[in-house]
């Protein structure tokens, strides 16, 4: 049988290296599900339960590996699923590239079933967005979406229509006019920027006397020439959440997220420096940062575009992170004077003490941060986690300790419902040696959570002698984080029309599958069930019934912040009391510690 387009496209993909495609099949890629048949598992096609889905997993397979994440889905409503997935990679800058069938091209203009006009549908999500419209094109048009994608850290999307997959592929077209001969291989350059600015940037620096310094996952892989960094500066580091994992956070001068869910010690460094370094990151909350005119300031940054959007700089750096930093490093000078340092980490060990208070606080039945702490002290060296978007991503922020080696992504930057799940299954995919924990309220695993376990259930027999897959879904019976932006930024009460959701039974769901189910509601006996999950011989469900209450406490509360949760109070919040006494206790915590002579 001659080859088919759709047979030199997947060998094409397989050139550049990939080998797992995410997807959901349909009569709009019947040309390629033939040829993913034919190709004998490589790539392999993993079938999500959703395309949403499968652009998550793509997205999560990208983020864990630094590799092209590839997604395929069917014409119309398929290609129409892919989208809230691929924002999320395009937000977040994952390379990501997505295979989109099409009706025949006979069909298109005339309304025909399932025909949308998709170059229109993914041009804002997509840096590239082609129609292979004659065989001849398949072979750059997938050259240069996967190179784009990689170079730029963006979607790609490749559009095909059903006929052109399954005519017979043209391998190397003829050489005439207009005819493209394109080739594989992609390596990343070596930027640099020009030694005038990284001197002028190492003056700066070394002027300053409280030096911040702000990483995010564009730091990722200079972990160490960060750490020299803030050694010769005496400068604290605090991380973007997309940051997370770029530095351990047992390192004493870590002063961990920063944000809304970021810790004191993070707040308490930005709010008194006079000179902030920022590499690899777009963290977008302005109030967060020092206030404008109060620091000086640098920015490391691959794509100059982006530079100076979060906040003025008078040293731009345009280059990669870790090249940059080794250039930039050799031009400083150790600070002698060490107080600033001393008081970060004073800082920082004052902030594990609130962290470790305020788990220990009881909860009706169980305290959310307990899950975390108990999660923290017994943590694998290698584990991967992810997170949702709920009111558990402020403890999976604040709340855990993250090791050197360890991974950790979630939504950032689109901060959506529905990535937890399939990122933790992504990651298990790519690192299946690797024990992976997933945090998730149960607002997400209802929303899309509960139907990847199925996926889970089809592939997990191939991590039989690593079985370490572990969901962990935090259930409070509310849309948690809305309900406390509801008081807190709008000063309503809670509403249990929009944000009470059903009580389902997690871990006997698990069961169902065939999983290991645990249910737990005693803070005292969370870390046993923590121990049984990550030693279970099979994927783990740990269900989590925790007290909605307790307040995701910003580390710094306004004026306007107290005044609107007091106004949600008096209007008839159906939780009042409890959420009063719980944000009192959480904040004597805080001031307990801060207290002299605690050490």
């Amino acid at each position: 049988m001659a080859e088919l387009v759709a047979d030199f496209m997947l060998k094409r993909l397989r050139d550049w290296g990939v080998h797992r495609i995410y997807g959901y099949p349909g009569d709009g890629i019947n040309g390629f599900l033939g040829a993913l048949d034919r190709a004998d598992g490589d790539p392999e096609f993993i079938q999500a339960r959703h395309e949403e889905m499968a652009a998550f997993m793509a997205c999560g397979h990208a983020k864990f590996t630094g590799e092209v994440g590839v997604c395929i889905a069917t014409s119309g409503p398929g290609a129409i699923h892919l989208l809230n997935g691929l924002y999320d990679a395009k937000l977040d800058h994952a390379p990501v590239v997505a295979i989109v069938g099409q009706q025949k091209r006979v069909s298109l203009g005339a309304e025909y079933q399932q025909e949308v006009d998709l170059q229109v549908l993914f041009d804002d999500v997509s840096e590239f967005v082609q129609v292979c419209m004659e065989p001849a094109q398949a072979r750059h048009l997938v050259d240069r979406a996967v190179r784009i994608a990689l170079d730029r850290r963006a979607v790609c999307t490749v559009i095909i229509p059903g006929d052109v997959q399954e005519e017979k592929a043209v391998e190397s077209p003829p050489r005439e006019h207009g005819a493209v001969f394109s080739s594989v291989g992609y390596s990343r350059p070596r930027i640099l920027p020009q030694d005038r600015d990284l001197e002028q940037a190492a003056e700066l620096l070394n002027a300053g006397t409280k030096v911040a310094m702000l990483v995010g996952q564009g730091a990722a892989g200079a972990a160490d020439e960060v750490v020299q960094t803030a050694e010769l500066l005496g400068a604290g580091v605090a991380k973007a959440l997309l940051g997370r994992a770029v530095l351990p956070d047992d390192l004493p001068f870590v002063t961990g997220s920063i944000g809304l869910l970021g810790t004191t010690a993070s707040y308490e460094l930005m709010k008194g420096c006079d000179t902030l370094l920022m590499v690899g990151t777009s963290f977008p909350y302005a109030e967060w940062l020092p206030e404008e005119g109060q620091a000086r300031c640098v920015e490391i940054e691959i794509d100059a575009s982006r530079i100076g959007i979060r906040y003025p700089v008078d040293v731009p750096l345009v280059g990669d992170a870790r090249e940059t930093l080794r250039a930039l490093n050799g031009r400083l000078r150790r600070k002698e004077d060490r107080s600033w340092r001393e008081e970060i980490e004073r800082q920082v060990a004052e902030w594990w003490r609130v962290v470790e208070a305020r788990a220990l606080q009881d909860g009706d039945p169980m305290n959310p941060q307990r899950v975390a702490h108990e999660l923290s002290e017994r943590l694998p060296d290698d584990a991967i986690l992810t997170a949702d978007s709920g009111s558990s991503t402020n403890w999976w922020a604040r709340q855990l300790r993250l090791k050197k080696g360890n991974l950790a992504s979630l939504s950032g930057t689109l901060a959506t419902m529905g990535p937890g799940v399939p990122y933790a299954i992504a990651a298990k995919f790519a690192h299946p040696t690797r024990p992976v924990i997933a945090f998730v309220g149960d607002g997400a695993f209802q929303m899309n959570g509960m139907n990847e376990l199925i996926t889970v259930k089809r592939y997990h027999e191939r991590w039989r002698d690593n079985p370490t897959l572990v969901f962990c879904v935090f259930n409070n019976q509310d849309l948690n984080q809305v309900t406390w932006e509801q008081r807190v930024l709008a000063g309503d009460p809670k509403f249990p029309g929009t944000q009470w959701i059903p009580d389902v039974p997690y871990a006997k769901y698990a069961e169902l599958l065939g999983f290991e189910g645990i249910y737990c509601d005693d803070g005292d006996v969370v870390g046993d069930a923590w121990e049984r999950a990550l030693r279970a011989d099979k994927p783990c469900l740990l269900e989590v019934k925790v007290d909605p209450e307790i307040p995701p406490l910003p580390p710094h509360i306004t004026v306007e912040q107290a005044e609107k949760m007091a106004k949600a109070m008096v209007k008839g919040d159906p939780e009042r009391i409890g959420v009063m006494q719980k944000s009192l206790v959480g904040k004597l915590a805080e001031f307990k510690e801060s207290l002299p002579g605690r050490s």
